[in-house]
This record gives C-alpha cells, sequence and structure tokens, in this order.
C-alpha cells in the first residue's frame, strides 16, 4: 500500500545520480530497504536518527523514515521527498505520524515494493525534466513522416541536446536504414520485446546505436513484426527519463504498443501533403490520433494545387499549423548515404526543424 499526504515533488536533483537516505533502526525494515536499493541500483546512507550533519538530510534525494523512527525525526527541517515505511497495514496511527514529520508519501511493506523501488531507481538515475517526446504519422502513405522524424533527430542532436529516435513502425523499412546504419552495433526492437516493469534509462541508451550524435531505436531485419505493449511502455519510459528530447516515428495503424506510444507524447505532427486525397485520410488518421494525444498538429507539404495552401489544410483538418515543409530536391533521392535528412543544417527542411524545435521548448518551459 502507498499513500499520499502531500502533494509537493521530491527535490530536483540536476541530472546528477543521488543516495537516498535511509533512518530507521528496525532491523526487517533496514534489510527490505537495503534489497529494495540493491534492485533499484542504488546505494543508500543508512542512519538511525536524523543525520548529525544537516546537510546530508536535506540534501539527499529521497529520505526512506521506518517508522520506528518517526519520533526520532520530527523535529528535523521540512522537505520533500521524504517515505515513511512501515509493515502493519492495520495501524492507523501511521498517517498521524507521517504528518507529523512532513512525509508526503506513506508506503507499507510488502505491497509498495515496486513503487519504492522505481522511486528509488529515479534518484540513482538522476532523473531531472523528462524528455520532450514527439510523435510524427504520416497524413497518408508516402508523406514523409520518417524523413520529418529522422531530420527532428539530426536537428535536435545537431543542438547539443540528448537525443533518442525510436522506429515504431515494423514495416517501414527500418530507420537505421534511413541513416545509412544499418550495420551499426546495438540493439534492436526485438532484444526488448520480453522487458517488463522498469529498464534502466543509461543501459537502454548504451545499448542502441550511435548515429549522427544520436541514438537510434529500430527494427532488425527479422520476422519479428511486433513487441507486446508493456515492452513499448517500459521502454519509452526509460527513454523519457534521460531527458533531452524522444523523437518517435509512428505507423498509420493503431495497434496496443502504438497507443502505448502515443500515451507518452507530449505532442504528435501529422505529415500532410497538399493534396485534398491526402486531406481527407489524414483526417481519419488525426481522429484516431487525437483521442489519445491532446497536443496534435499539422505539418503540410507543398507543391500547393490552386485554392489549397497550409492554412486551408490546417483549417480543413481542424488542427493547429505547426508550419510547412516545401519540397526539397534532396528529400526526393534515395536514403542511406552519409548524409541524413537535415544533416547539413541547411535547406527549408532544416530550417523548419529549427524553428519547431524553438517553438516547442518554449511551449514546454525550456530545454530540457
Amino acid at each position: 500500500m502507498t499513500g499520499t499526504v502531500t502533494h509537493d515533488p521530491p527535490p530536483g536533483t540536476g541530472g546528477r545520480p543521488g543516495r537516498p537516505l535511509i533512518v530507521t533502526e528496525d532491523a526487517v525494515i533496514l534489510d527490505d530497504l537495503l534489497r529494495l536499493c540493491a534492485a533499484a541500483g542504488a546505494t543508500p546512507e543508512v542512519h538511525h536518527g536524523v543525520p548529525e550533519s544537516g546537510d546530508g538530510w536535506e540534501a539527499a534525494p529521497l529520505v526512506l523514515v521506518g517508522d520506528d523512527a518517526a519520533r526520532r525525526v520530527r523535529g528535523a527541517a521540512r522537505r520533500p521527498g521524504v517515505v515513511l515505511v512501515g509493515r502493519d497495514q492495520d495501524d492507523s496511527g501511521v498517517w498521524k505520524r507521517a504528518v507529523e514529520i512532513g512525509a508526503d508519501h506513506v508506503l507499507m511493506l510488502p505491497d509498495g515494493e515496486q513503487w519504492l523501488v522505481d522511486r528509488i531507481a529515479d534518484v540513482a538515475e538522476g532523473i531531472g525534466r523528462p524528455a520532450l517526446t514527439v510523435g510524427v504519422i504520416g497524413g497518408r502513405g508516402g508523406a514523409g513522416a520518417s524523413t520529418l522524424a529522422c531530420a527532428l533527430a539530426v536537428t535536435s542532436a545537431r543542438e547539443g541536446l540528448r537525443t533518442l529516435l525510436v522506429d515504431a513502425d515494423p514495416l517501414g523499412g527500418g530507420l537505421d536504414v534511413l541513416l545509412g546504419g544499418e550495420s551499426a552495433e546495438g540493439l534492436r526492437w526485438p532484444a526488448f520485446a520480453a522487458s517488463r516493469g522498469r529498464v534502466g534509462g543509461g543501459a537502454l541508451e548504451e545499448s542502441l546505436p550511435e548515429l549522427h550524435s544520436l541514438r537510434v531505436l529500430s527494427w532488425d531485419r527479422g520476422d519479428c513484426v511486433a513487441v507486446p505493449a508493456q515492452a513499448v511502455r517500459a521502454v519509452l519510459a526509460a527513454a523519457r527519463r534521460r531527458g533531452g528530447t524522444v523523437v518517435v516515428d509512428l505507423p498509420r495503424r493503431l495497434d496496443d504498443g502504438v497507443a502505448e506510444a502515443l500515451a507518452q507524447l507530449d505532442l504528435a505532427l501529422v505529415v500532410v501533403p497538399a493534396e485534398l486525397r491526402a486531406v481527407a485520410a489524414a483526417g481519419r488518421v488525426a481522429s484516431a490520433v487525437g483521442m489519445v494525444v491532446r497536443d496534435l498538429r499539422v505539418v503540410v507539404r507543398g507543391p500547393y494545387p490552386p485554392g489549397l495552401d497550409d492554412r486551408e489544410v490546417a483549417r480543413l483538418l481542424g488542427l493547429p499549423l505547426a508550419g510547412e515543409v516545401p519540397v526539397e530536391p534532396a528529400l526526393l533521392r534515395p536514403r542511406g548515404g552519409p548524409k541524413p535528412p537535415a544533416g547539413t543544417g541547411r535547406g527549408p527542411l532544416a530550417r523548419f526543424c529549427v524553428n519547431f524545435w524553438e517553438r516547442a521548448m518554449a511551449d514546454a518551459g525550456g530545454a530540457r
């Protein structure tokens, strides 16, 4: 069992790993908490009461107070990120003690173990602000969504942001191929098919191919064309915890795995060529995606026939206009060479990507 007493967030770690503080003399609780810290990859500090140095109490990113020690820490400075840990499910007085020490959570073992492991793992990874996560989907086949997804990721990496490009379309041929790195060493989606619960963000990043200063999670050339929804959830949650940006290239079909990917997005872009049939197809896509993604915008790709422009396409779809990507000769040539989409930083596609990230970061409250 877990319960919330207040809603203050834990202190930020600035993206640096931290050590949780355990305060208890109860041998059973201590053994449990040490076991959970080990499972989360964290090495805690252990004290019987408030550390003699006040910095130890206030600086720890997470404080786990055994119920036996509640009285001993009652006079400590109030701070967020304090969890009162007990084992007696029938002890109604635990809530009063939690309020007295300023705890923002009450946790009863063993029921709350997974929740606590996740919190401790966040501390061990040095969790800061989650990644700004953007999905790209074609309004119709051949709209150029994969090219735009790659261009956005390459631009983000060129701007110095930690960037992960995720290929969520198993039938799309592989974004590693589009980036010219199909033979690059690293794991692909099938390796994560059995993932459940929590995936370590750092381990995920290090295991993936690095291409053009960004990490890529793509598909291999095998027969696997789907991974369970739980695996998609675990992998994307790990990617978001690392901060920076995550760009997801989405398929036009919706299944449980794609629904999990959509649920992780901060915003999504529908790429629509400027033609009436494409607008009609995009309307169906937007209707389905909009049921999950709150911030859905349209990107229009020219050239334009008479009577149709980017604003008219956005109006017909009832979506905010994220911008237009004019025809660019380089986009019409086969990919897989040394230069990825927007790799030179020049041209209309690169300019669109730079402007998009500037606006998206401003909307999200600054650089991640």
